[in-house]
Protein backbone atom coordinates (compact mmCIF):
# COMPACT_ATOMS: atom_id res chain seq x y z
CA UNK A 1 0.00 0.00 0.00
CA UNK A 2 2.92 3.00 1.08
CA UNK A 3 4.66 1.64 -2.24
CA UNK A 4 1.84 2.41 -4.43
CA UNK A 5 1.20 5.75 -2.75
CA UNK A 6 4.61 6.51 -3.21
CA UNK A 7 4.48 5.60 -6.93
CA UNK A 8 1.38 8.21 -6.92
CA UNK A 9 3.01 10.67 -5.40
CA UNK A 10 5.81 10.27 -7.74
CA UNK A 11 3.85 10.52 -10.98
CA UNK A 12 1.26 13.45 -9.55
CA UNK A 13 4.65 15.82 -9.23
CA UNK A 14 6.16 14.90 -11.98
CA UNK A 15 3.27 15.68 -14.59
CA UNK A 16 3.44 18.99 -12.46
CA UNK A 17 6.72 19.92 -12.54
CA UNK A 18 7.28 18.18 -15.89
CA UNK A 19 4.56 18.04 -18.24
CA UNK A 20 5.06 15.32 -20.93
CA UNK A 21 4.09 15.86 -24.50
CA UNK A 22 0.88 13.13 -25.65
CA UNK A 23 -0.65 13.18 -28.39
CA UNK A 24 -4.55 12.52 -28.78
CA UNK A 25 -6.50 10.15 -30.67
CA UNK A 26 -9.92 10.97 -32.62
CA UNK A 27 -12.02 9.84 -29.36
CA UNK A 28 -10.21 12.42 -27.40
CA UNK A 29 -12.51 14.81 -25.23
CA UNK A 30 -11.75 18.32 -23.55
CA UNK A 31 -14.04 19.80 -21.30
CA UNK A 32 -13.94 22.54 -18.56
CA UNK A 33 -14.61 21.21 -14.95
CA UNK A 34 -15.76 23.33 -12.58
CA UNK A 35 -15.32 23.29 -8.88
CA UNK A 36 -17.72 25.11 -6.22
CA UNK A 37 -16.89 27.11 -3.01
CA UNK A 38 -15.11 25.51 -0.32
CA UNK A 39 -15.12 26.50 3.47
CA UNK A 40 -12.15 28.61 3.65
CA UNK A 41 -11.83 32.21 2.41
CA UNK A 42 -9.25 31.87 -0.50
CA UNK A 43 -11.67 28.79 -2.34
CA UNK A 44 -15.30 30.19 -1.87
CA UNK A 45 -14.98 31.45 -5.45
CA UNK A 46 -14.67 28.37 -6.41
CA UNK A 47 -12.46 27.05 -9.21
CA UNK A 48 -12.03 25.92 -13.16
CA UNK A 49 -9.76 23.95 -14.59
CA UNK A 50 -9.33 21.97 -18.41
CA UNK A 51 -9.37 18.18 -18.16
CA UNK A 52 -8.13 16.23 -21.39
CA UNK A 53 -9.39 12.62 -21.63
CA UNK A 54 -7.97 10.38 -24.35
CA UNK A 55 -8.79 6.67 -22.95
CA UNK A 56 -7.59 5.59 -26.05
CA UNK A 57 -4.45 6.96 -25.41
CA UNK A 58 -4.08 5.95 -21.82
CA UNK A 59 -4.45 9.76 -20.85
CA UNK A 60 -6.69 11.77 -18.62
CA UNK A 61 -5.41 14.80 -17.31
CA UNK A 62 -6.02 18.31 -15.54
CA UNK A 63 -4.65 21.45 -16.89
CA UNK A 64 -4.81 23.46 -14.08
CA UNK A 65 -3.95 27.38 -13.58
CA UNK A 66 -5.07 27.88 -10.18
CA UNK A 67 -0.86 27.11 -8.50
CA UNK A 68 0.91 29.24 -6.58
CA UNK A 69 4.33 27.92 -4.71
CA UNK A 70 4.54 28.72 -1.41
CA UNK A 71 8.26 28.76 -1.53
CA UNK A 72 8.91 31.80 -4.03
CA UNK A 73 11.27 33.98 -2.69
CA UNK A 74 9.60 36.41 -0.88
CA UNK A 75 6.55 35.51 -1.34
CA UNK A 76 4.06 37.43 1.03
CA UNK A 77 5.91 40.43 0.08
CA UNK A 78 4.75 39.74 -3.91
CA UNK A 79 1.48 38.35 -2.03
CA UNK A 80 1.05 42.33 -0.67
CA UNK A 81 2.12 43.99 -3.79
CA UNK A 82 0.14 42.45 -5.77
CA UNK A 83 3.53 40.77 -7.42
CA UNK A 84 2.80 36.81 -7.45
CA UNK A 85 3.32 34.37 -10.11
CA UNK A 86 0.55 31.67 -10.44
CA UNK A 87 1.84 28.71 -12.59
CA UNK A 88 0.14 26.00 -14.58
CA UNK A 89 0.27 22.68 -13.52
CA UNK A 90 -0.75 19.25 -14.84
CA UNK A 91 -1.89 16.48 -12.53
CA UNK A 92 -3.99 13.45 -13.22
CA UNK A 93 -7.20 13.80 -13.00
CA UNK A 94 -8.26 11.09 -10.43
CA UNK A 95 -6.23 12.52 -7.45
CA UNK A 96 -7.08 15.73 -9.04
CA UNK A 97 -10.84 15.67 -8.53
CA UNK A 98 -10.97 13.25 -5.55
CA UNK A 99 -9.40 16.43 -3.40
CA UNK A 100 -12.35 18.16 -4.62
CA UNK A 101 -14.77 15.71 -3.84
CA UNK A 102 -13.32 15.08 -0.38
CA UNK A 103 -13.51 18.56 0.80
CA UNK A 104 -17.66 18.07 -0.44
CA UNK A 105 -17.57 20.66 -2.88
CA UNK A 106 -19.62 20.26 -5.71
CA UNK A 107 -17.85 19.58 -9.31
CA UNK A 108 -19.33 19.93 -12.73
CA UNK A 109 -17.85 19.22 -16.31
CA UNK A 110 -18.43 20.76 -19.70
CA UNK A 111 -17.68 18.52 -22.60
CA UNK A 112 -16.90 20.80 -25.30
CA UNK A 113 -18.29 20.53 -28.98
CA UNK A 114 -14.53 20.50 -30.77
CA UNK A 115 -13.16 19.13 -34.37
CA UNK A 116 -10.39 16.98 -33.92
CA UNK A 117 -7.86 19.58 -34.94
CA UNK A 118 -9.60 22.23 -32.71
CA UNK A 119 -8.80 19.55 -29.57
CA UNK A 120 -5.07 19.19 -30.81
CA UNK A 121 -4.92 22.49 -31.22
CA UNK A 122 -6.25 23.67 -27.42
CA UNK A 123 -4.32 20.55 -26.39
CA UNK A 124 -1.09 21.69 -27.94
CA UNK A 125 -1.26 25.42 -26.84
CA UNK A 126 -2.14 23.81 -22.91
CA UNK A 127 1.48 21.55 -23.02
CA UNK A 128 3.28 24.22 -24.66
CA UNK A 129 1.96 26.60 -21.86
CA UNK A 130 3.03 24.36 -18.98
CA UNK A 131 6.44 24.04 -19.91
CA UNK A 132 8.73 25.31 -16.84
CA UNK A 133 9.82 28.85 -19.59
CA UNK A 134 6.07 29.55 -20.03
CA UNK A 135 3.92 28.26 -17.23
CA UNK A 136 3.79 31.25 -15.04
CA UNK A 137 1.89 34.13 -15.38
CA UNK A 138 0.83 37.46 -12.86
CA UNK A 139 -2.28 37.01 -10.90
CA UNK A 140 -5.08 39.43 -10.58
CA UNK A 141 -8.15 38.47 -8.69
CA UNK A 142 -10.32 39.64 -11.24
CA UNK A 143 -8.73 40.21 -14.79
CA UNK A 144 -6.17 36.83 -14.76
CA UNK A 145 -7.16 33.94 -12.72
CA UNK A 146 -7.75 29.94 -12.98
CA UNK A 147 -10.99 31.34 -14.05
CA UNK A 148 -10.55 33.59 -17.38
CA UNK A 149 -7.92 31.33 -18.02
CA UNK A 150 -10.28 29.22 -19.49
CA UNK A 151 -12.22 31.33 -21.58
CA UNK A 152 -8.87 32.86 -22.84
CA UNK A 153 -7.27 30.22 -23.73
CA UNK A 154 -10.37 28.91 -25.93
CA UNK A 155 -10.46 32.50 -27.51
CA UNK A 156 -6.64 32.54 -28.26
CA UNK A 157 -6.67 29.04 -29.95
CA UNK A 158 -10.54 28.90 -31.30
CA UNK A 159 -10.15 32.84 -32.34
CA UNK A 160 -13.08 34.28 -34.09
CA UNK A 161 -14.74 30.59 -34.25
CA UNK A 162 -15.99 30.78 -31.21
CA UNK A 163 -18.46 33.67 -29.94
CA UNK A 164 -19.58 34.56 -26.16
CA UNK A 165 -22.70 36.46 -25.43
CA UNK A 166 -24.68 37.35 -23.02
CA UNK A 167 -27.81 35.50 -22.47
CA UNK A 168 -26.18 34.06 -19.44
CA UNK A 169 -26.72 37.21 -17.52
CA UNK A 170 -29.63 37.49 -15.84
CA UNK A 171 -29.06 40.82 -13.43
CA UNK A 172 -26.74 43.14 -13.68
CA UNK A 173 -24.18 42.85 -11.18
CA UNK A 174 -21.30 45.62 -9.62
CA UNK A 175 -18.04 43.57 -8.81
CA UNK A 176 -18.56 43.79 -5.08
CA UNK A 177 -21.72 42.47 -5.54
CA UNK A 178 -20.48 39.51 -7.66
CA UNK A 179 -18.21 38.87 -4.80
CA UNK A 180 -21.05 39.05 -2.22
CA UNK A 181 -22.66 36.43 -3.61
CA UNK A 182 -20.04 34.04 -2.82
CA UNK A 183 -19.19 35.66 0.74
CA UNK A 184 -22.17 36.20 3.29
CA UNK A 185 -21.68 40.00 3.93
CA UNK A 186 -21.76 40.21 7.85
CA UNK A 187 -18.62 37.59 7.78
CA UNK A 188 -14.97 38.59 8.64
CA UNK A 189 -13.63 37.56 5.22
CA UNK A 190 -15.98 39.94 3.60
CA UNK A 191 -15.24 42.64 5.84
CA UNK A 192 -11.43 42.36 5.12
CA UNK A 193 -12.55 42.22 1.65
CA UNK A 194 -14.86 45.57 1.65
CA UNK A 195 -12.21 47.58 3.29
CA UNK A 196 -9.21 46.38 1.54
CA UNK A 197 -10.76 46.98 -2.26
CA UNK A 198 -11.32 50.44 -2.98
CA UNK A 199 -14.52 52.20 -5.80
CA UNK A 200 -12.97 51.05 -8.89
CA UNK A 201 -14.85 47.40 -8.10
CA UNK A 202 -18.36 49.44 -7.29
CA UNK A 203 -19.28 49.38 -10.97
CA UNK A 204 -21.43 47.03 -12.81
CA UNK A 205 -18.90 44.32 -14.71
CA UNK A 206 -19.45 43.78 -18.42
CA UNK A 207 -20.83 39.63 -19.21
CA UNK A 208 -16.72 39.42 -20.08
CA UNK A 209 -15.40 40.26 -17.02
CA UNK A 210 -18.22 38.35 -14.99
CA UNK A 211 -15.96 35.29 -15.77
CA UNK A 212 -13.23 35.85 -13.22
CA UNK A 213 -15.69 33.91 -11.02
CA UNK A 214 -15.84 29.92 -12.44
CA UNK A 215 -19.36 29.57 -12.00
CA UNK A 216 -19.62 32.15 -15.02
CA UNK A 217 -17.18 30.90 -17.11
CA UNK A 218 -19.40 27.44 -16.95
CA UNK A 219 -22.52 29.72 -17.40
CA UNK A 220 -20.73 31.69 -20.42
CA UNK A 221 -19.83 28.59 -22.48
CA UNK A 222 -22.87 27.01 -22.40
CA UNK A 223 -24.40 29.80 -24.05
CA UNK A 224 -21.62 30.59 -26.29
CA UNK A 225 -21.55 28.85 -30.27
CA UNK A 226 -18.73 27.57 -32.24
CA UNK A 227 -18.94 27.58 -35.62
CA UNK A 228 -18.06 24.14 -37.90
CA UNK A 229 -18.21 24.46 -41.93
CA UNK A 230 -20.46 27.81 -41.67
CA UNK A 231 -22.42 26.28 -38.98
CA UNK A 232 -23.43 27.89 -35.99
CA UNK A 233 -23.74 25.44 -32.96
CA UNK A 234 -23.13 25.11 -28.60
CA UNK A 235 -19.87 25.61 -27.58
CA UNK A 236 -21.21 22.47 -24.88
CA UNK A 237 -22.15 19.44 -25.96
CA UNK A 238 -22.83 17.40 -22.69
CA UNK A 239 -23.03 19.22 -19.07
CA UNK A 240 -22.76 16.12 -16.26
CA UNK A 241 -22.42 16.41 -12.51
CA UNK A 242 -19.59 14.71 -11.04
CA UNK A 243 -20.29 15.59 -7.32
CA UNK A 244 -23.52 16.95 -5.90
CA UNK A 245 -22.86 18.73 -1.99
CA UNK A 246 -23.48 16.14 0.33
CA UNK A 247 -23.72 18.56 3.51
CA UNK A 248 -24.08 22.28 4.41
CA UNK A 249 -21.12 24.94 4.26
CA UNK A 250 -19.83 25.73 7.13
CA UNK A 251 -20.86 29.11 8.85
CA UNK A 252 -20.15 31.31 11.50
CA UNK A 253 -23.10 32.29 13.57
CA UNK A 254 -24.02 36.07 14.33
CA UNK A 255 -21.73 36.43 17.76
CA UNK A 256 -19.10 35.40 16.51
CA UNK A 257 -20.08 37.61 12.96
CA UNK A 258 -18.66 41.58 12.58
CA UNK A 259 -21.97 43.22 12.92
CA UNK A 260 -22.23 41.58 16.58
CA UNK A 261 -18.69 42.09 17.81
CA UNK A 262 -18.26 45.73 16.25
CA UNK A 263 -21.70 46.48 17.65
CA UNK A 264 -20.30 45.48 21.18
CA UNK A 265 -16.95 47.89 20.81
CA UNK A 266 -19.34 50.63 19.05
CA UNK A 267 -22.01 50.26 22.78
CA UNK A 268 -18.33 50.74 24.58
CA UNK A 269 -17.87 53.53 22.97
CA UNK A 270 -20.72 55.62 23.00
CA UNK A 271 -21.18 54.63 27.05
CA UNK A 272 -17.57 55.58 27.53
CA UNK A 273 -18.83 58.79 26.13
CA UNK A 274 -22.20 59.49 27.67
CA UNK A 275 -20.22 59.17 30.93
CA UNK A 276 -17.54 61.60 29.45
CA UNK A 277 -20.48 63.89 28.71
CA UNK A 278 -22.18 63.49 32.23
CA UNK A 279 -18.81 63.67 34.06
CA UNK A 280 -17.67 66.73 31.93
CA UNK A 281 -14.22 64.93 31.10
CA UNK A 282 -12.48 62.83 28.34
CA UNK A 283 -11.44 59.81 28.06
CA UNK A 284 -8.07 60.95 26.65
CA UNK A 285 -6.77 57.84 26.42
CA UNK A 286 -9.41 56.46 24.78
CA UNK A 287 -9.22 58.78 21.60
CA UNK A 288 -5.26 58.04 21.53
CA UNK A 289 -6.34 53.81 20.99
CA UNK A 290 -8.98 55.24 18.18
CA UNK A 291 -6.77 57.19 16.54
CA UNK A 292 -3.62 54.92 17.12
CA UNK A 293 -5.88 51.85 15.15
CA UNK A 294 -7.70 53.98 12.68
CA UNK A 295 -4.29 55.68 11.32
CA UNK A 296 -2.98 52.30 11.23
CA UNK A 297 -5.44 51.10 8.91
CA UNK A 298 -5.11 54.19 6.76
CA UNK A 299 -1.36 54.34 6.36
CA UNK A 300 -2.48 50.52 4.99
CA UNK A 301 -4.96 51.70 2.69
CA UNK A 302 -2.70 53.93 1.31
CA UNK A 303 0.14 51.22 1.21
CA UNK A 304 -2.57 49.15 -1.11
CA UNK A 305 -3.72 51.87 -2.93
CA UNK A 306 -0.04 53.99 -4.06
CA UNK A 307 2.39 51.27 -3.69
CA UNK A 308 1.02 48.08 -5.09
CA UNK A 309 -0.29 47.00 -8.32
CA UNK A 310 -3.75 45.46 -7.06
CA UNK A 311 -6.21 46.92 -9.51
CA UNK A 312 -8.85 46.23 -7.15
CA UNK A 313 -7.42 48.41 -3.82
CA UNK A 314 -7.02 51.96 -5.84
CA UNK A 315 -9.87 54.69 -5.10
CA UNK A 316 -11.05 53.39 -1.53
CA UNK A 317 -12.82 55.54 0.51
CA UNK A 318 -12.46 53.54 3.19
CA UNK A 319 -9.97 56.59 3.93
CA UNK A 320 -12.43 58.77 5.18
CA UNK A 321 -12.99 56.91 8.11
CA UNK A 322 -9.64 55.07 8.50
CA UNK A 323 -7.94 58.32 8.35
CA UNK A 324 -3.95 58.37 8.34
CA UNK A 325 -2.96 61.43 9.97
CA UNK A 326 -4.93 60.26 13.12
CA UNK A 327 -1.66 57.85 13.34
CA UNK A 328 0.83 60.81 13.89
CA UNK A 329 -1.41 62.56 15.95
CA UNK A 330 -2.32 59.72 18.66
CA UNK A 331 -0.02 60.71 21.23
CA UNK A 332 -1.15 64.34 20.95
CA UNK A 333 -4.73 63.55 21.40
CA UNK A 334 -4.19 61.68 24.57
CA UNK A 335 -2.91 64.76 26.34
CA UNK A 336 -4.83 66.70 28.78
CA UNK A 337 -5.07 70.03 26.90
CA UNK A 338 -3.90 69.08 23.31
CA UNK A 339 -2.92 71.89 20.60
CA UNK A 340 -5.87 74.35 19.28
CA UNK A 341 -5.08 73.22 15.87
CA UNK A 342 -5.54 69.61 16.49
CA UNK A 343 -9.22 70.74 17.79
CA UNK A 344 -9.78 71.63 14.26
CA UNK A 345 -8.57 68.33 12.81
CA UNK A 346 -11.13 66.72 14.99
CA UNK A 347 -13.80 68.79 13.24
CA UNK A 348 -12.73 67.15 10.48
CA UNK A 349 -13.21 63.80 11.31
CA UNK A 350 -17.13 63.44 11.50
CA UNK A 351 -17.35 65.59 8.52
CA UNK A 352 -15.83 62.92 6.30
CA UNK A 353 -17.89 60.61 8.07
CA UNK A 354 -20.74 62.27 6.31
CA UNK A 355 -19.21 62.11 3.16
CA UNK A 356 -18.79 58.46 3.49
CA UNK A 357 -22.44 58.26 4.01
CA UNK A 358 -22.65 60.21 1.11
CA UNK A 359 -20.85 57.98 -0.98
CA UNK A 360 -22.06 54.78 0.32
CA UNK A 361 -26.17 56.40 -0.33
CA UNK A 362 -24.62 57.64 -4.19
CA UNK A 363 -23.35 54.17 -4.87
CA UNK A 364 -19.68 55.77 -5.08
CA UNK A 365 -18.66 53.26 -2.93
CA UNK A 366 -20.09 50.44 -0.66
CA UNK A 367 -18.75 49.30 2.76
CA UNK A 368 -18.98 46.92 5.16
CA UNK A 369 -21.73 46.55 6.97
CA UNK A 370 -20.34 45.15 9.71
CA UNK A 371 -18.87 48.56 10.15
CA UNK A 372 -21.73 49.96 10.79
CA UNK A 373 -21.98 50.24 15.06
CA UNK A 374 -18.51 51.34 14.95
CA UNK A 375 -19.52 54.42 12.17
CA UNK A 376 -22.07 55.57 14.49
CA UNK A 377 -19.96 55.20 17.27
CA UNK A 378 -16.79 57.42 15.98
CA UNK A 379 -19.29 60.29 14.83
CA UNK A 380 -20.56 60.16 18.06
CA UNK A 381 -17.36 60.45 19.65
CA UNK A 382 -15.75 62.51 17.68
CA UNK A 383 -18.46 64.74 17.99
CA UNK A 384 -18.49 64.89 21.44
CA UNK A 385 -14.46 65.54 21.29
CA UNK A 386 -14.41 68.13 19.52
CA UNK A 387 -16.93 69.87 21.68
CA UNK A 388 -15.23 69.52 24.56
CA UNK A 389 -11.71 70.44 23.15
CA UNK A 390 -14.13 73.91 22.29
CA UNK A 391 -15.06 74.40 25.45
CA UNK A 392 -11.69 73.16 27.12
CA UNK A 393 -9.84 76.27 24.75
CA UNK A 394 -12.21 78.67 25.87
CA UNK A 395 -11.83 78.38 29.42
CA UNK A 396 -8.36 78.46 29.12
CA UNK A 397 -8.43 81.54 26.90
CA UNK A 398 -10.36 82.84 29.45
CA UNK A 399 -8.17 82.09 32.26
CA UNK A 400 -5.14 83.63 30.45
CA UNK A 401 -7.22 86.77 29.84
Amino acid sequence: MIKKLVVLLVFFLNFSAFPQIFTLSEESEISILTIGPGDNLYDKFGHSAFRVKDFAKGTDIVFNYGVYDFDTPNFYTKFAQGKLNYRLAVSPYRPFIQNYIAQDRWVEEAELELTYAEKVAIFTYLQNNALPENQYYLYDFFYDNCATKIRDVLVEVLRDKIKYNSKFIDKEYTFRELIQKNVQANSWGSLGMDVAIGAVVDREATPWEYQFLPEYVQKAAATATITHLGESQPLVKNLQTIHRVQGERDSSGFFMSPLFVFGILGLIIMYITYRDYKQKTRSRYLDGTIFFITGLIGVFLCLLWFATDHTSTANNYNLLWAFPLSLFFFTLISKREPKKWLGRYVFLLPLMLIVLITHWVSGVQVYAIGLIPLLVALFIRYTYVFSFLKKQQAQVAGINE
